[in-house]
C-alpha cells in the first residue's frame, strides 16, 4: 500500500526550480548503452551531468571527451566535456551534489533463469549514505513490477535515514534506448511513475528538462510492467514469424515474401522480421522476469514461455540449415571451413550481449566445424561467464571468402558488400536476408 504523504514543500519547490532554471545537478549511475546517451542527453540539454561507473576505464573516456560506444556521437561528448556540462567518476560519494540520481545499471539474469538484482542492489547500498533531502532517485533498470518499491526504496531509506516521498523522490522510468536506429534519446517519449504524487511530480519534472515527450503513469508498478510488456511484444511476435519461417521452408516458401505481402495491409497487421534469434539485453532476458513474477501469483505465462522456447532454439535450426545446404553440396559440417558475418546481436552496434551468434558458433565448433567471424564493430570476443568463445575478428579479404565452405550472414551490417559476399563465397547461409538485393549468384545463397 502507499502512503500518501507528501514531501516537505521547500525540498519540491528548490528542485523543481532548479530544473525550471536548467541550474540542476544530475547524476547517471552506469554508463553503458543507456547510461551514457542518457547523461549526454541532459547535458545537451543546458543540465550538468555526472557520469558515475565502477570501471574507471569509462570514467577516463568520458573525462578526455570520448565515446567508447559506436552509437554515441564522440564529438558530441567532447563538446559536453569541453563545456563543463559533462564529466564522470568512480566516486559514488559525488551524488551528494546532485540534484537528482538516475540508475541505470544491468539487469540480466542467474544461471537458473531467474532475475538478478545485484547490481540495482549494490548501487542503492552504494549511493544511499550519500543521499541528502531534496534529491529525487529514478531506477531505469529492467525489472519485474514491484522491484522500485520492494528492493530498491527499503536499501535507500536504511541506508540513508530518509523517507521516500517527504525527505527524497523516487520513481522509475523504463529505458528505451534503441542503438543503432538513429533515433534520439530525447525524442523517444519518457514513461514515468512515482512511488507518490510529490514523486512523480519531481520525476515528470527531470525527464520534461531533456525529453520531448514524458507520459506519466499511475506508480511505479505500471511503469515496470510497461517496459516488460513492450518486450514481450516483440519476443512473441519474433517467436511467430520465426516458427512460420521454418513452416515456410518446409512448403517452399519465402517467409520474407510472404511478410512484404501482408505488409501492404493498412490495418490489423504489423511486420515483424524472422532471424537467427533473439539478442540484446532486453528481448532475450526480460519476458522471464514477468514469468517469474507471475509465479508468485499462481499464474503461469505459458504464451510468454512458449515464444521464449522458439526464440532460443532458433541458432539449432540454423546451424541444421547449414548442414543440409553443406551435404547438398557434398560437404559435411565436420571439418567444414565456416565464416561466419557478424556477432554483435543486431545491424550496425558494437553490442554482442545475448547475440544468438555467439550461440550458433558454439554449436558449429561443437560439430566440428573450423569457425572464424568478421564483424566491423566487435574485433575481439573475450572468453565469458555466458561463452566460453575467446576469437578475434577476422578482415573480410577474398581470400576469407573464397576458402570457406559456408558464410554464414548472422548479422546483417550496412557496411558489407553482400553482393562481393555472394560473388566470392561458394555458399551463402542468409539468416537475415541480407541478400535480398543481390541478383547475381542467387543459386549459391540458401536462407535460414
Amino acid at each position: 500500500m502507499i502512503e500518501t504523504h507528501a514531501a516537505e514543500p521547500d525540498h519540491a519547490t528548490d528542485l523543481l526550480s532548479r530544473l525550471a532554471a536548467r541550474t540542476a545537478r544530475v547524476a547517471v549511475v552506469g554508463l553503458g548503452y543507456v547510461g551514457l546517451p542518457l547523461a549526454l542527453t541532459f547535458a545537451r540539454r543546458g543540465l550538468s551531468a555526472l557520469g558515475v561507473d565502477v570501471d574507471p576505464d569509462k570514467a577516463r573516456a568520458v573525462g578526455e571527451g570520448r565515446s567508447y560506444l559506436r552509437t554515441v556521437d564522440g564529438a558530441a561528448v567532447r563538446d559536453a566535456v569541453r563545456d563543463g556540462r559533462l564529466e564522470a567518476t568512480t566516486e559514488f560519494a559525488r551524488v551528494t551534489a546532485c540534484d537528482a540520481v538516475v540508475i541505470c545499471v544491468p539487469t540480466p539474469l542467474t544461471r537458473e533463469r531467474e532475475p538478478d538484482l545485484s547490481f540495482v542492489e549494490r548501487t542503492g547500498e552504494a549511493i544511499a549514505p550519500h543521499l541528502r533531502a531534496g534529491q529525487a532517485v529514478v531506477l531505469e533498470s529492467t525489472s519485474y513490477p514491484g522491484t522500485t518499491e520492494e528492493v530498491l526504496l527499503p536499501i535507500l531509506e536504511r541506508g540513508s535515514g530518509l523517507r521516500a516521498g517527504r525527505d527524497f523522490f523516487l520513481a522509475f522510468s523504463p529505458e528505451r534506448e534503441d542503438p543503432g536506429s538513429g533515433v534520439a534519446t530525447h525524442a523517444i517519449p519518457k514513461i514515468v511513475g512515482g512511488y507518490t504524487p510529490s514523486c512523480l511530480e519531481a520525476a515528470l519534472a527531470l525527464y520534461a528538462s531533456a525529453f520531448d515527450r514524458v507520459v506519466p503513469v499511475s506508480s511505479t508498478r505500471v511503469a515496470e510492467m510497461t517496459k516488460l510488456l513492450e518486450n514481450v511484444f516483440r519476443s512473441v511476435n519474433i517467436a511467430l514469424v520465426n516458427e512460420l519461417k521454418i513452416l515456410c521452408h518446409r512448403m517452399d516458401l519465402d517467409v520474407n515474401e510472404v511478410i512484404d505481402a501482408a505488409s501492404t495491409k493498412p490495418f490489423g497487421f504489423m511486420p515483424f522480421q524472422p532471424g537467427p534469434g533473439l539478442g540484446g539485453h532486453c528481448i532475450p532476458i526480460d519476458p522471464f522476469y514477468l514469468t517469474w513474477k507471475a509465479r508468485q501469483f499462481e499464474f503461469q505465462t505459458r504464451f510468454i514461455e512458449l515464444a521464449g522456447e522458439v526464440n532460443t532454439e532458433m541458432p539449432r535450426y540454423v546451424v541444421h540449415r547449414t548442414m543440409e545446404a553443406l551435404d547438398a553440396r557434398g560437404r559435411t559440417l565436420k571439418g567444414a571451413k565456416v565464416l561466419v558475418l557478424g556477432i554483435a546481436y543486431k545491424k550496425d552496434v558494437d553490442d554482442m550481449r545475448e547475440s544468438p551468434a555467439v550461440r550458433i558458433i558454439e554449436l558449429l565448433q561443437e560439430r566440428g566445424a573450423e569457425v572464424v567471424y568478421h564483424d566491423p564493430y566487435v574485433p575481439r570476443v573475450p572468453r565469458m561467464r555466458q561463452h566460453r568463445l575467446d576469437m578475434v575478428s577476422v578482415p573480410l579479404t577474398d581470400e576469407a571468402l573464397e576458402t570457406a565452405d559456408a558464410v554464414l550472414v548472422a548479422t546483417d551490417h550496412g557496411c558489407v558488400d553482400y553482393a562481393r559476399v555472394v560473388e566470392r563465397a561458394r555458399l551463402v547461409v542468409d539468416t537475415r536476408n541480407a541478400c535480398r538485393a543481390v541478383r547475381v549468384g542467387r543459386e549459391r545463397i540458401v536462407k535460414a
